[in-house]
C-alpha cells in the first residue's frame, strides 16, 4: 500500500513538472499591447538634389558713359577708357604749403563730378620718377581717394586745391617736379549729393610712369 502511494506521488510530480516546464508564458496585456502597439521604423527618403544657383546676369553697359569709355558704369565695373584718354587736366602749382603740394584742377567732363581718386608722382632734377614714404613702407605713387573736391566740379570748372592724404611730408627729398593723373571719377545724380556712376582710365596711372605721363599714340 505504502510503495503504491508512493509510486503514485513520484507519477504526479513528473506530471506536474512536465506540465509547468512545456508551457510557455504567456506576455501580460500590457506587454502585449507594448508589443503591438511600437510603430514600424522605416528608412527617412532621401533629399532632392539641390538645384545650382542661378546665375547673376552680367551688368549691361550704360549708355552714357563719356566718349571713348564703356561699361556698366559702377565702381568696380566703370566706364573704363583707355591710353591717354583725361577727364581732368592736373597740374601742380609749383607750391608746397604746410598742409602739402597745391594743384590746380580743370574738370573736362560735361556733368557734374563729385568723386575722385588723384595718383600723384615724384619726380628729381633728371626726371627720374621718385618713391616716397608712407609710414614704414616705400612707394612709387600717392593715390588719394574720396571727395576731394571739397564740394563738386561742374563741368569746365576750375579750382585750386591740397589733398588730405597728399601731405608736405610725403614729398620725397631732391623733388623738382610733382606731377598728378585724376585716374578715376564719380559723377554726381540730380541731387548733386550722391554719385550715380563711374568714370576711371588706368592706363594714365600706372605704377612705373615717366615724367609727362602717358602720351597719344602715334596715328
Amino acid at each position: 500500500m505504502s510503495v503504491a502511494l508512493h509510486s503514485s506521488k513520484a507519477l504526479l510530480a513528473v506530471v506536474l513538472a512536465a506540465f509547468l516546464t512545456g508551457c510557455p508564458e504567456k506576455p501580460t496585456g500590457t506587454e502585449s499591447a507594448a508589443a503591438s502597439s511600437a510603430p514600424a521604423t522605416t528608412a527617412a527618403p532621401a533629399p532632392p538634389p539641390s538645384k545650382p544657383a542661378p546665375k547673376a546676369e552680367p551688368l549691361k553697359p550704360r549708355d552714357d558713359c563719356p566718349e571713348g569709355s564703356a561699361g556698366p558704369g559702377t565702381f568696380k565695373q566703370p566706364c573704363d577708357a583707355k591710353g591717354d584718354a583725361r577727364i581732368m587736366d592736373v597740374k601742380w602749382t609749383k607750391k608746397i604749403s604746410d598742409a602739402g603740394p597745391t594743384f590746380s584742377v580743370q574738370s573736362k567732363a560735361k556733368k557734374v563730378i563729385l568723386f575722385g581718386a588723384i595718383v600723384v608722382y615724384f619726380y628729381d632734377k633728371d626726371g627720374k620718377q621718385l618713391e616716397l614714404k608712407v609710414g614704414d613702407k616705400t612707394q612709387k605713387k600717392q593715390r588719394c581717394t574720396g571727395r576731394i573736391f571739397a564740394g563738386v566740379m561742374k563741368p569746365n570748372e576750375k579750382a585750386t586745391l591740397t589733398f588730405s592724404c597728399v601731405k608736405k611730408s610725403h614729398v620725397p627729398e631732391g623733388t623738382e617736379t610733382i606731377e598728378g593723373e585724376m585716374q578715376m571719377v564719380g559723377f554726381a545724380d540730380a541731387s548733386g549729393k550722391k554719385t550715380d556712376y563711374y568714370w576711371r582710365n588706368d592706363d594714365i596711372a600706372p605704377e612705373d610712369r615717366p615724367k609727362g605721363g602717358v602720351k597719344a599714340a602715334a596715328k
